[in-house]
């Protein structure tokens, strides 16, 4: 019977012991993800992308905001960008984020 217990423990992650790296991706991401105005631009991002002007007129944000915002979720990963003349158009890198975002937005507003 223990033994039975320590197999599902092993297949549902349970005392699974992450690396230091693995801690530290982790733990930045849901710091990405503790930002209201990051979440705001990955929320605007899920969509389509967008303009660094774009996304600053429609949140109502500073350009420098927006782009030092970006800079730090490019870092992670969690946005890409592609360049178009002087224009950086930047858009989803992770699905996996934005589907944890969705989740926990519908997770906010569920009564």
């Amino acid at each position: 019977m223990d033994e039975q217990i320590k197999q599902v423990e092993v297949e549902s992650g349970k005392g699974q012991h992450l690396d230091e790296e693995t801690l530290f991706v982790v733990s930045q991401t849901f710091k990405a993800l503790s930002d209201p105005t990051r979440i705001r631009i990955l929320n605007l991002l899920c969509s389509d992308e967008h303009s660094v002007n774009d996304i600053a007129e429609i949140l109502d944000l500073s350009q420098s905001t927006v782009s030092h915002q970006l800079r730090f979720l490019k870092n992670l990963r969690l946005v890409k960008f592609r360049r178009e003349g002087t224009s950086l158009y930047y858009s989803k890198d992770d699905d996996h984020i934005m589907n944890l975002l969705k989740q926990a937005i519908e997770h906010a507003t569920h009564n």
